[in-house]
């Protein structure tokens, strides 16, 4: 539980341990219980109460009594009084969401990553989709919080520059953050994706279940998002999660690496490697040309589909694909010890009930697994959105979720 603070300098804390209190409270609460449960004075807790109805972002929601004396007034929260924005850029698919106080989609949208086209120009495409979304659902502008943006690693979080992501060609050291503030004039948060994905699930979500949990993110790419004593890891630059050089087939051949190497589990089970290996085999059917987001999914589903079907070459791929993850997350759950593992990401949906089938026994009969105890394996339900659902969460997280290190003072 978050504890407050009476000192008048850090009011905004206060406000924050209170705003938080009442937006994990469906049915409100009152101000005595606010006071009980924040260590908050009577009157600090009145105070605030006073300013966060002035702002609108909470509202008095009828009376109730429980014992002698005055009945008392609960607080609510007004969950549609400020929204967030969250984009998810991938090299395949870029997605949009507006989210309100309590994490739920409003609206959302996406829109194919265009391949040829210069970050500047992809930058003024996501300024414009951002301006429909505003404009589609009615949304007083003075009421948006800001955006948040999830993009491939690595990133220069503290300058907010996207460093040289491997599979968006042409962004070396774009100026993102800046560059989408200028074009929208609201703030702008930067995140590495499989971080944002972690923080969806924390944001979403209540419960133990979540204090220690990896999540696997399966975009373009693959990462692992990370979830600590229900604090997100994000790494001394904020690139923690890069996972696809996680080594699962040593054998000499293959398809080599960009770090040079064969064997790395994110060349062998990306998305549209996947479908070309499909392809090869007989099992789906692709046209000529580059496989961009929507034909890659259509080729994961016809992949499943020929595999419940009883296609062997289809059944071996899912077979082989999954007891690859099995092997790099062996190497995840062995070094940090979580008991819970979440799915997602644009291009999960369609394998996720093939592959969740197949790797609790590649898991359990693994010889390098060290932790013996249950592994929890669960898909997130955000789906193909739950990286932009993340990226919007760290707008709501950064402007009302109290942090104790606001407390500490600098020189």
């Amino acid at each position: 539980m978050q504890r407050g603070t009476n000192l008048p300098a850090l009011g905004g804390y206060n406000r924050a341990v209170v705003l938080d209190l009442i937006r994990r409270a469906p049915d409100g609460l009152s101000r005595v219980e606010l006071a009980g449960q924040t260590g908050l004075s009577a009157q600090t807790v009145s105070n605030v109460a006073k300013r966060l109805l002035a702002d609108g972002v909470v509202l008095e929601a009828g009376k109730t009594s429980s014992g002698p004396g005055k009945p008392r007034t609960i607080l609510q929260l007004e969950a549609r009084a400020r929204v967030a924005i969250g984009v998810h850029l991938d090299p395949g698919v870029i997605s949009f969401v507006m989210l309100d106080l309590e994490g739920r989609v409003i609206a959302h949208s996406r829109s194919l990553t265009p391949s040829a086209t210069s970050p500047a120009a992809a930058i003024d495409a996501i300024a414009s989709s951002i301006e429909a979304l505003i404009d589609e659902t009615g949304v007083d502008r003075e009421h948006v919080l800001g955006v948040g943006i999830a993009a491939p690693g690595p990133i220069d979080a503290a300058r907010g520059i996207l460093i040289d992501p491997p599979l968006l060609v042409g962004w070396e050291l774009v100026e993102l953050r800046d560059a989408l503030l200028e074009a929208t004039g609201l703030p702008v948060l930067l995140e590495k994706d499989v971080t944002a994905a972690a923080v969806a699930e924390l944001w979403l979500r209540s419960g133990e279940q979540r204090d220690n949990f990896a999540f696997f993110y399966y975009g373009t790419g693959f990462g692992i998002g990370l979830v600590l004593g229900h604090e997100v890891v994000r790494g001394s630059s904020h690139n923690a999660g890069d996972a696809g050089h996680i080594i699962v087939d040593p054998r000499l051949g293959g398809d080599r690496c960009s770090c040079g190497r064969t064997g790395c589990v994110g060349v062998l089970i990306a998305p549209a490697q996947l479908v070309q290996e499909a392809a090869l085999a007989g099992v789906v059917e692709t046209a000529a040309g580059e496989l961009d987001a929507e034909r890659v999914l259509r080729g994961l589903e016809a992949l499943v589909a020929a595999g419940e079907r009883g296609n062997p070459a289809a059944s071996e791929l899912l077979d082989r694909t999954a007891a690859r993850i099995a092997d790099a997350l062996v190497t995840v759950v062995n070094l940090l010890d979580v008991d819970r593992i979440v799915f997602g990401g644009p291009f999960w949906q369609p394998l996720g009930q093939a592959l969740l089938r197949r790797l609790p026994e590649g898991l359990a009969g693994n010889p390098a697994l060290v932790q013996r105890h249950e592994i929890v394996l669960a898909e997130s339900g955000a789906e193909r959105d739950i990286t932009a659902v993340g990226a919007a969460c760290l707008v709501l997280d950064n402007t009302f979720s109290p942090r104790p290190s606001a407390l500490l003072l600098s020189r």
